[in-house]
C-alpha cells in the first residue's frame, strides 16, 4: 500500500469526516439493539400521564423514594417528585456539594394528538362521533383514516377518576377519522392543504348501532352513551371534567429489513425521555446531582403548571437545596444542562429544505443542537461556545457518536424546545436529542443506534 500523500494526511489532521456508525463493532450494535427492547415497551404508553405512571413504577424497582421536603439527602440517594401526575422530577444525589451546581436532563413527554373538546358526543346521519381538538403542530390529513385508540382520565363528580385506554389489546376496538373518497374529491385537491382538511373535521367515528326505542331521537348517541355507563359508570356531563384523546393504535416495530430502526408513534420527545431515564436510573455515584425532568405541555407552547415555563421545576429545586443551607440562584448558576428532545434527520424525499452541511442524519449519532428557532434566531436558546466546547470534549473522550443539526434551512425552518425555559434561570444550557424521520406525524422513524448514542451521551454527562 503507498503512503498517504499529503494532502490526505492533512485531510485526516484538519478537516471533519462523518462517520455512518453503523460500521462499528458489531457488539456496539448488539447493545443498541437491547437497549431499544426496554425502549418499544415504554412506548407503548401514549399520553403523559402514562408515561409517569409507568415511570414511578421503573423508579420505585431501582431503589427511588418519594422526595420529602426538609430532608438532607446522602450521597447516592435516589428520590423523585410527580408534579399532578402529568411530569416527574427524578435526582441522584452527588458527591460534590450542591453549590457546585447540579447536571441537569430535560425532556418532554407529551406529543402531538387529536384532544376531546369538552361535549365531545354527537351524532350525525345516524353515526356517533367524538368531536377533537387537535394538540400541537400536526399536518392535518396525516391523521384522516388510519387506526386511533382513545387514551385518558375521566373526574367524576364525586372526585374519583376513571382510566380510559381502549384500541390497545387484539381484543379491543379502534376508531378513525374518515376520509374523502378520490371518486369525489376533484374539488378538494384544488384546494391547498390547509385548507383541504379542516381541524373541525378531525371527528372521531365510534358508533352506528341505534338504541331499540323508537320514542328516544339520536339513538345511535344514546346507545354509545349508554355502552360508556355500562362499562366506566360515565354519563354525558363527566367529559367536562376529562382529559381523553385520540392516539395512533400503532404498536412500536422494528422498521426495514435490516431491524436497525424502529417505527412508532411518540418518538418526539419520548425516545429523549427514555434516554435520559435509562442514564438517570444507572447513574448510581455521580460527581455532581442530577436532576432529570420530565415536562409536559411542551408541543403546545410549554405553559400551564406542568410545563417548563411554570415554575415547578424551581420550587423543587428551592426545596431540594435549601435542606443544605443553599439558594436555588446560586447553584442554577454553577449547572449545566442537557435540554435532550429531537431534531429533524435529512430526509432525501425533501431535500429541499435541508441545508446538508448543517442537518441531521440518521445513524450518524446523537445531535448537538447550538440552537433552534427560526428566521433570525428568534424562540430560542442559543448555546454559547463554552457550553458546545463543553459537551463536544465530553463525547469525543468517551468515543460517543455526535454530529450537529439543525431544523432546516434558514426562513424554511423552525421549531423549539424547553432550553429557552432552563437558560432562563442562568443555566448552562444545549439542545441534544436524537434525529427523528417524519417528526409530528402518527408514525415517525428512528435509528435503534442513533437512540443508543443519545443515552451513552447523557449517561456520560451525569456521571
Amino acid at each position: 500500500m503507498s503512503e498517504k500523500t499529503p494532502g490526505q494526511l492533512l485531510t485526516e489532521k484538519l478537516l471533519m469526516k462523518p462517520e455512518n456508525i453503523g460500521q462499528r463493532s458489531a457488539e456496539e450494535i448488539d447493545k443498541a439493539n437491547e437497549f431499544c427492547e426496554g425502549y418499544k415497551k415504554f412506548l407503548r404508553n401514549k399520553t403523559e400521564r402514562e408515561v409517569v405512571d409507568y415511570t414511578i413504577e421503573l423508579l420505585q424497582e431501582n431503589g427511588y423514594t418519594e422526595f420529602k421536603r426538609g430532608v438532607k439527602y446522602a450521597p447516592g440517594d435516589k428520590v423523585y417528585k410527580s408534579n399532578r401526575g402529568k411530569s416527574l422530577i427524578m435526582v441522584t444525589i452527588g458527591k460534590a456539594d450542591l453549590a457546585e451546581g447540579l447536571r441537569l436532563g430535560v425532556s418532554h413527554i407529551d406529543s402531538p394528538r387529536l384532544d376531546f373538546k369538552p361535549n365531545p358526543l354527537f351524532e350525525d346521519t345516524e353515526m356517533a362521533y367524538f368531536k377533537t381538538h387537535y394538540y400541537g403542530g400536526i399536518k392535518k390529513y396525516q391523521w384522516f383514516a388510519i387506526p386511533l385508540s382513545i387514551r385518558g382520565t375521566i373526574i367524576l363528580k364525586d372526585g374519583s377518576s376513571v382510566k380510559v385506554r381502549i384500541g390497545d389489546e387484539p381484543d379491543d376496538p379502534i376508531f378513525c377519522v374518515t376520509d374523502l373518497l378520490p371518486h369525489l374529491d376533484k374539488l378538494q385537491v384544488k384546494k391547498p392543504v390547509a385548507e383541504a382538511f379542516s381541524g373541525e373535521a378531525l371527528n372521531l367515528l365510534i358508533g352506528c348501532q341505534p338504541f331499540r326505542d323508537e320514542e328516544v331521537s339520536e339513538k345511535v348517541k344514546l346507545n354509545i352513551a349508554n355502552i360508556l355507563f355500562e362499562k366506566y359508570g360515565i354519563t354525558e356531563s363527566d367529559f367536562n371534567s376529562a382529559e381523553l384523546c385520540a392516539v395512533p393504535a400503532f404498536e412500536p416495530k422494528d422498521l426495514g429489513f435490516d431491524r436497525a430502526m424502529i417505527g412508532a408513534y411518540g418518538h418526539d420527545d419520548r425516545v429523549c425521555s427514555y434516554t435520559a431515564l435509562m442514564a438517570e436510573i444507572n447513574t448510581k455515584n455521580p460527581q455532581h446531582t442530577t436532576v432529570t425532568v420530565f415536562a409536559d405541555k411542551e408541543e403546545t407552547g410549554s405553559d400551564g403548571n406542568t410545563g417548563m415555563n411554570s415554575f415547578f421545576l424551581k420550587d423543587f429545586l428551592e426545596d431540594l437545596v435549601s435542606a443544605y443551607g443553599l439558594e436555588v440562584r446560586h447553584v442554577l448558576e454553577k449547572s449545566k444542562c442537557l435540554s435532550c428532545d429531537v431534531s429533524a434527520a435529512v430526509d432525501p424525499a425533501f431535500a429541499e429544505v435541508f441545508e446538508r452541511r448543517n442537518a441531521s442524519y440518521i445513524n450518524h449519532g446523537a445531535v448537538l443542537e447550538k440552537y433552534g428557532g427560526g428566521g433570525g434566531k428568534y424562540n430560542t436558546n442559543d448555546a454559547s461556545a463554552e457550553m458546545m466546547g463543553f459537551i463536544r470534549a465530553l463525547l469525543d473522550n468517551a468515543n460517543i457518536a455526535w454530529q450537529t443539526g439543525e431544523l432546516g434551512k434558514i426562513d424554511i425552518g423552525g421549531g423549539g424546545t424547553v432550553a429557552k425555559y432552563v437558560s432562563t434561570h442562568n443555566v448552562d444550557t444545549v439542545d441534544l436529542g436524537v434525529p427523528v424521520l417524519s417528526m409530528h406525524a402518527p408514525f415517525e422513524v428512528v435509528s435503534k443506534l442513533d437512540v443508543y448514542m443519545t443515552y451513552l451521551a447523557v449517561a456520560e454527562f451525569y456521571k
